[in-house]
């Protein structure tokens, strides 16, 4: 259910993006309780000489970034899930790469439910049919 786009500073990476793929998946599961069978990352990167902060690139800074984009189903998880989130994968990515910049971003995009979702099915329409097999 959950599709997330990260970018990343740096040159393309295989095993870094598999073991950052690993470490989301694993942070969303725990943090916003998400199933990992219908979560999706996707990853790209971006050299360190054409990413910028206050007009300086990361290359100039010998600093590296992220920028996490991850859209849920809204109103699924409470304020203080996602602020612990964010936290958690502020400091994991952190861990993996090094010289993170302080201005490194994720974004939760809460979408509603009639408006998204897989298989061919809104994920409202999954929820009620949910409800209806368990009633």
């Amino acid at each position: 259910m959950p599709i997330i786009n990260l970018k990343v500073s740096g040159n393309e990476n295989a095993a870094l993006a598999k073991e950052l793929a690993l470490t989301i998946s694993n942070l969303t599961k725990a943090f916003l309780k998400k199933k990992p069978e219908v979560t999706v990352v996707t990853i790209s990167f971006t050299p360190n000489q054409l990413w910028f902060v206050n007009s300086q690139s990361l290359e100039e800074l010998q600093m590296n970034s992220f920028h996490l984009d991850i859209k849920i189903s809204q109103s699924t998880n409470l304020k203080d899930d996602k602020a612990a989130y964010i936290d958690a994968i502020h400091n994991s990515i952190g861990a993996i790469v090094e010289n993170i910049h302080p201005v490194s971003y994720t974004v939760i995009n809460e979408i509603p439910a009639d408006a998204y979702g897989y298989d061919g099915l809104t994920i409202e329409y999954k929820y009620i049919n949910n409800k209806k097999v368990n009633a």
